[in-house]
């Protein structure tokens, strides 16, 4: 940062019984009030008062920019006093001057002139300079001091377009896990975190005057809003502990407070900012970032178009997600889910199929569908946990994916075990509910194996899961040619799922009754209950054993002769 150094005399200002004065062997004849604060000056530095006056004038100033600091800059270089200025302190220096209009017609070599020409020559020049100068002007003046904030903006924004080779300035750079050595190239994000410290206003026109140059490619104007967000919103899923944990807080206690309001009115003001500056290009931005910025949005009470802009957005990039980034945490408790929001992301990720025409692209939509139906499985199964969760939007949520999304069901299991597990007072027809949306022919053999053997499986679906077993098992003997055959499902499963039929499930009392067996999902019905299907499984490798036992020695004889 440069500095200009003013005056040389040294600094004699003082301060007694809440008066500042400056040592002086002349009285002081002018008395000035700026806010709380009392100055004893001396007419000489006015150039319209009466020097016939013998009492003290007094003058108040309190609308002066920059309050007393300011004022008192200006009063020392009148004295004669050193000052330094930077671009910390230029602009309540810079308006302070024009306020009492130091100018060039008052007097040679004044303060305005000498203040206009540092900045043009000095602190438009630098990276963080112009920076500093604008976020200060901002703050004083807002857009009505366009004689610093504009030239500070076009000095930003005439820097980001330069090449990366060409910066020679200091910038900050903090990614995890970079690390600055020398004559390393300069990253293409250079600019994105000096630029965060910016209001949210400055930001949008500086980020707007890149954007209209058309020299950044979008992803990397997703990244200066990606940095942004990170820095000025609080992201309530985090809440776990450490600045998560702070975070969150602050924003709980604002919903709990009429004062926290102001709180939640600027990051609601942040936000919609930041969804309105997302270029519209895919691959603007990431998936993970929308979702963020959907859980913001939620918790801060942000307009139904700026949640409806970051659903729509972050459905058709659904599949860059994780489990995790669907956990939208509710206004009113941010240790509750909003499963809403994450059920209508996903809605409009299937409405792809829907506008799709072109092969190709039905292809990547496809690949992206198996990413998605594995998010939403583990998605399910972290749902699951809530003891409070009813079991029929359970049902609703896994049936949101269509049959096709899903290659594989072990996900599913898991989901939906974990469910059970806890929810041990589930009734036995909601468990059958449940389970029934377990296609059990797409389970991978160790996932069915531990089904089998899982006491919390209604008696149906372990009756199904042994059936597809056994019939894989069959399969796999007729491919083998002559290959010995595997056993099939352990006997000890099957006396497991015997004694449980014994215990659970009561004889029928009618020739009528039905079968409880759980059907195949997509197959024909099979015409044998589950105790039939059951006693085939034990029964199946002797069959074919007996009855070669109880061929006569002519009927083996002619069975060969008829081979020949």
């Amino acid at each position: 940062m440069k500095y200009m150094k003013l005056g040389t005399k040294p600094d004699t200002f003082y301060t007694a019984e809440a008066v500042r004065s400056v040592v002086s062997d002349i009285p002081a004849d002018l008395i000035i009030h700026v806010n709380n604060t009392k100055y004893q000056l001396h007419k000489r530095l006015c150039s319209d008062t009466d020097d016939g006056d013998e009492e003290p004038v007094p003058v108040a100033l309190h609308d002066i920019p920059g309050g007393e600091e300011a004022f008192e800059l200006c009063a020392k270089f009148c004295y004669g006093i050193s000052i330094s200025i930077s671009a910390g302190n230029l602009v309540p220096a810079m308006l302070a001057a024009r306020f009492l209009r130091m100018t060039e017609a008052v007097a040679k070599g004044n303060l305005v002139a000498k203040l206009e020409t540092f900045f043009d020559s000095c602190v438009l020049q630098g990276w963080k300079d112009s920076i500093a100068a604008l976020q200060a002007a901002w703050r004083m003046a807002g857009w009505s001091e366009s004689r610093i904030v504009q030239p500070c903006i076009d000095s930003i924004v005439e820097k980001i377009l330069m090449p990366p080779s060409k910066v020679t300035w200091s910038y900050t750079y903090t990614r995890p896990g970079y690390t600055r050595r020398p004559h390393q190239s300069v990253p293409k994000d250079w600019w994105t975190e000096d630029i965060s410290e910016l209001d949210v206003e400055v930001f949008r026109s500086v980020i707007s005057t890149v954007r209209a140059s058309r020299l950044l490619p979008p992803p990397l104007i997703g990244e200066a809003l990606h940095v942004y967000a990170c820095k000025h919103l609080v992201d309530p899923l985090h809440s776990g502990s450490g600045a998560g944990a702070a975070a969150n807080g602050v924003l709980h206690q604002a919903q709990s407070s009429a004062a926290g309001e102001e709180t939640l009115a600027n990051q609601r003001r942040v936000l919609e900012s930041i969804v309105t500056m997302i270029p519209g290009e895919a691959g603007s931005v990431t998936g993970r970032f929308l979702l963020r910025l959907l859980r913001v949005a939620n918790y801060v009470g942000a307009s139904s178009s700026t949640r409806a802009q970051l659903i729509r957005q972050a459905g058709s990039q659904l599949d860059e997600a994780r489990a995790a980034d669907l956990l939208i945490p509710l206004p009113s408790d941010p240790y509750a889910y909003d499963v809403g929001a994450a059920e209508a992301v996903l809605e409009h990720f299937l409405a792809q199929f829907q506008r799709l025409a072109a092969p190709d692209e039905r292809r990547r939509v496809g690949a992206a569908m198996e990413k998605v139906a594995r998010i939403f499985d583990e998605y399910l199964r972290t749902i699951a946990l809530d003891r409070d969760f009813p079991v029929g939007k359970f049902v609703d949520l896994a049936e949101c994916l269509p049959d096709f999304a899903r290659s594989d069901h072990d996900g599913l299991y898991y989901a939906i075990d974990t469910y059970l597990k806890e929810h041990p007072e589930l009734s036995k027809a909601d468990k059958k509910r449940l389970c029934r949306l377990i296609d059990c022919r797409k389970l991978s053999t160790d996932v069915r194996a531990k089904a089998i053997s899982n006491d919390r499986m209604p008696l149906r679906t372990i009756v199904q899961l042994l059936f597809v077993e056994q019939e894989r098992t069959i399969g796999g003997v007729g491919a083998s040619h002559g290959a010995i055959a595997p056993e099939g499902p352990s006997l000890d499963a099957i006396s497991r799922l015997a004694a449980r039929t014994k215990e659970d499930e009561p004889a029928p009392s009618s020739a009528g009754h039905k079968s409880d067996v759980h059907r195949l999902r997509g197959d024909r019905a099979q015409g044998a209950d589950g105790a039939a299907m059951t006693r085939s499984l034990s029964a199946s490798t002797k069959t074919a054993a007996a009855a070669r036992k109880e061929r006569t020695p002519e009927e083996r004889g002619s069975r060969m002769r008829n081979k020949q």
